[in-house]
């Protein structure tokens, strides 16, 4: 991981040791409940390593370890136009590519849709409408010029977890990131978007369907022949990597080259849904008896940014009800007790605050949640937040760890996007420290020298990335031998 993020906040060490003593014990019981240290770390790879074996088993485990039929790392010379749907947990994307006659060089055009809060628990034909709806516009808006010859190859970003026995396929396991939609799990979705954009008269064609990881892991190798792992730090945490078939034994039937690479969807938000290993806080075992899906998504809900927000709110409700601590006293706290009113970028926020009086913070609270904050009280507000990023963070590097130590991937590099990587302050700096004190490295000689593995910021996965899979899907349909990969029955 490379860089330390945004300006390191200064030194308030003086300042805590005056905090009175209810708060001083609430500080160091919150610390005592979110530090995770090496020993523990190490653990939790290696029990990560397990499941990952696990998952790729015959008799599967909780991480899915979905095949997702990408069988090949671009060289670079892939060319074409592409059209690229990125369906997110906040936003919907659809992204016109083209991919030049210049080596690892891309055109990108873009719009942005917000998804419809209502929608991720309504109808879902209202969804797919929606989205063929997006489609329909941005097609109508880059295409007025242009002359339509058949249908045009979407490569669709679906990043939720999905079955696919062919590359154009994705059947839903389980809704994540808040959606609750009936009649979609165990289905195809594919269909389902090209029945409504056929309703509507949208020549467009579904020609690969993708996980944001694995179009991350493909759009940073496009760029960079060292990237060996995709990986997403934002509402949701998931990453992706190259697999030889002959380490994939619930493949073993359809008698694949044992050295052919296939792209691995990990799908790793529900590492530890048994409970095993992961450091559980009361406030993570509300969130999981609270969330739509109860007993999922253990990992996700410890270090996604959809959570980290509710965390911290938590505490604070917590800490506000309990009678031996003082905390906003005298004040209504009814906005703070609405669930998920608090993202991610709130805790960013608070982070990042550069005044030693914590003036930002106190300024943001007034203005989000109507409270007035003394002293004190921001100095605890603050630890809380850091607490909360600074396990996020190393518990991010054990999945990280663990796929290298699976895969022996020292030296390498890995492609990380998503809000909570890009935007969170000190969460690269975190992780880094982390895989050093999982992996054992000695420290560095100087600081611009890179680690074994370096974390790196991804390029585009979910847009480029998805143009780039449907683009190297279309360069194996050339080669006349698409069809076995299409459809694996033909192997059986």
């Amino acid at each position: 991981m490379v860089g330390v993020g945004p300006r390191k906040p200064p030194s308030r060490k003086g300042s805590m040791a005056d905090l009175p003593k209810d708060l001083l014990a609430e500080i160091k019981s919150l610390e005592e409940a979110f530090t995770i240290d090496t020993a523990k770390l190490k653990a939790i790879t290696k029990h990560f390593v397990s499941e990952l074996e696990k998952g790729l088993s015959v008799e599967g485990g909780s991480i899915p370890m979905n095949p997702t039929w990408v069988m090949d790392f671009p060289d670079g010379h892939e060319t074409g136009t592409y059209l690229a749907l990125d369906m997110g947990g906040t936003n919907l994307r659809v992204c016109e590519i083209t991919l030049t006659n210049n080596k690892s060089e891309f055109d990108i055009v873009q719009s942005k849709y917000r998804m419809p809060e209502e929608l991720k628990t309504g109808d879902s034909d209202e969804l797919w409408e929606y989205i063929a709806d997006c489609l329909q516009q941005f097609v109508e808006t880059q295409q007025s010029e242009k002359p339509t010859q058949g249908k045009i190859p979407l490569g669709f970003t679906f990043s939720y977890p999905a079955t696919q026995n062919y590359i154009d396929e994705g059947i839903l396991q389980r809704w994540t990131k808040g959606f609750d939609i009936d009649g979609v799990e165990g289905q195809n979705v594919v269909p389902m978007l090209e029945a409504a954009l056929q309703r509507r008269g949208v020549p467009i064609v579904v020609s690969a369907l993708i996980n944001d990881t694995t179009g991350t892991l493909i759009a940073s190798a496009y760029t960079d022949p060292k990237m060996k792992i995709g990986c997403i730090f934002g509402t949701g945490c998931n990453a992706a990597y190259m697999e030889n078939c002959g380490s994939i034994p619930k493949l073993a039937h359809m008698n694949l080259p044992a050295d052919m690479p296939m792209a691995i969807n990990c799908e790793w938000g529900a590492f530890d849904n048994e409970h095993k290993i992961l450091p559980r806080t009361k406030y993570d075992i509300i969130i999981d008896k609270e969330s739509p899906r109860p007993g999922q998504q253990a990992f996700e809900k410890c270090i996604a940014g959809l959570y980290l927000g509710e965390i911290f709110r938590l505490i604070m409700v917590d800490l506000h009800d309990n009678k031996d601590v003082h905390i906003f006293e005298g004040q209504d706290i009814k906005a703070l007790r609405k669930p998920y009113t608090l993202d991610a970028s709130f805790l960013s926020a608070i982070e990042d605050d550069p005044f030693e009086n914590l003036q930002e913070t106190s300024d943001l609270f007034k203005d989000k949640l109507h409270l007035s904050c003394t002293r004190p009280e921001l100095e605890l507000i603050r630890r809380a937040a850091e607490l909360i990023g600074t396990r996020a963070a190393r518990l991010s590097a054990c999945g990280v760890a663990a796929i290298c130590t699976k895969k022996n991937l020292q030296p390498c590099h890995v492609g990380a996007d998503g809000s909570v990587f890009n935007k969170y302050p000190h969460f690269k700096a975190r992780g880094a420290q982390a895989l050093r004190e999982i992996l054992d490295w000695p420290a560095k000689s100087n600081s611009a020298a890179e680690d074994p593995i370096e974390v790196l910021a991804a390029e585009d996965g979910s847009g480029v990335g998805a143009a780039l899979i449907a683009a190297l899907t279309h360069k194996r349909f050339s080669k006349g031998n698409i069809a076995g990969i299409l459809h694996p029955e033909n192997f059986k």
